[in-house]
């Protein structure tokens, strides 16, 4: 069960990148995140509820719940994906700016993503990139409307 926990946070084994797993994690939130809204936000929607309950579920089952290794990425999938939902439809620009905008507030963790991830439980690891997500979402959401029509 812990072997099966293990992969599963560890993004199927990308999270034991020798570098960067972070960034891994989240290209491969990225990468299903697109392929899911591609179908539309629900489709995508769905993705972020499962991505979540897995890493609820699994992440305990580590035994490293109480602190969040690098290895742990399924809560960058996660947070990737909710970051996406800002985009109407998929585009080059909007991407690339969802992904490096998570990335920037995944890595500085500013208030109140600190507060969660100062948690030390599956709950915490999982809602800090939850939260860096939200901020992601909220300023595309701005960003599309001070520039309505550029596909953000």
């Amino acid at each position: 069960m812990r072997r099966l926990a293990t992969v599963a946070s560890s993004g199927l084994g990308i999270g034991f990148a020798p570098w960067a797993p972070g960034t891994f994690g989240s290209l491969l939130g990225l990468l299903i995140g697109c392929l899911l809204l591609d179908h539309g936000h629900a489709p995508l929607a769905a993705g972020i509820v499962i991505a979540s309950v897995i890493g609820l579920i699994a992440i305990p089952r580590t035994g490293r719940a109480t602190e969040d290794p690098g290895w742990i990425v399924i809560d960058e999938v996660a947070g990737q994906m909710i970051a996406l939902l800002g985009l109407p439809y998929l585009t080059g620009s909007g991407v690339l700016l969802a992904f490096l905008l998570f990335r920037l507030f995944d890595i500085r963790k500013p208030w109140p993503i600190s507060l969660a991830d100062a948690r030390h439980d599956a709950l915490g690891v999982m809602a800090d990139d939850w939260i860096a997500g939200v901020f992601v979402l909220v300023i595309l959401l701005v960003l599309r409307q001070i520039w309505p029509g550029v596909g953000l």
